[in-house]
């Protein structure tokens, strides 16, 4: 399975069998991974230190979906060691462009300063990676991109590994049987893609649920008044 060519439809057999595929810079082979442990962020216990809550709640960053996924992906391959290939940048884009892929980018004026990237399969979204130009860029797209899938209705965010750097998130690990009950859950679950405007996602004094609210509250008095 090394070499298979790369299409969007097996890239979602794969993910939902719990694998995924990473490239190999030096020879442009692919090969297939399904870890165990597992590692997964628990949305409802994502840890956000204080300097990068005042930083969110600023809105130092504008945040946005699927304006730039190309420029991400690439972004994020710009390393000296990278997994991801050409042959992993042509069929995530090609994922994207079917929709089930995204990213979430943040900016400074005009200029891309950070963001991430993964793939959405029902209720679960799988990291793939993140980049930044502009310190804690990455972090704040990782918070909006939690607050987002609450809102939303996602129950798993899978981080394939996890390092240091995301435990101080939250993240924890699973064996692998635990992580595909997880997974055949979130397959079975109704989602809606980034439901929150910008500075909804940034207001983190209040629960994703009271935006929630808000929103059905607002749509039954305009039904009653029609």
């Amino acid at each position: 399975m090394n070499d298979v060519r790369l299409t969007p439809s097996l890239l979602l057999r794969a993910y939902a069998h719990g694998i995924f595929p990473m490239g190999d810079d030096e020879t442009g082979t692919v090969r297939w991974f399904s870890p165990n442990p597992r590692a997964h962020l628990p949305l409802a216990d994502l840890h956000v230190p204080h300097n990068l809550r005042r930083r969110v709640r600023r809105r130092e960053f504008r945040v946005t979906s699927n304006r730039a996924f190309e420029r991400v992906i690439e972004a994020c391959a710009d390393r000296d060691r990278t997994w991801i290939t050409p042959r992993i940048i042509r069929a995530y884009s090609q994922l994207h462009e079917r929709g089930a892929a995204h990213s979430v980018e943040c900016w400074q004026d005009d200029t891309l300063a950070g963001g991430l990237y993964g793939v959405a399969l029902g209720g679960a979204f799988f990291g793939e990676s993140m980049f930044f130009r502009v310190s804690n860029a990455s972090k704040v797209a990782l918070v909006h991109l939690v607050r987002q899938l609450r809102a939303g209705g996602y129950t798993l965010l899978d981080t394939q590994y996890s390092t240091e750097h995301l435990e101080r998130f939250g993240v924890v690990e699973i064996p692998r049987a635990a992580y595909m009950d997880r997974l055949d859950d979130a397959l079975a679950t109704e989602t809606t893609w980034w439901p929150l405007s910008d500075a909804e996602a940034a207001d983190l004094d209040r629960a994703v649920t009271a935006f929630i609210s808000d929103a059905g509250t607002a749509g039954n008095e305009a039904s009653a008044s029609g």
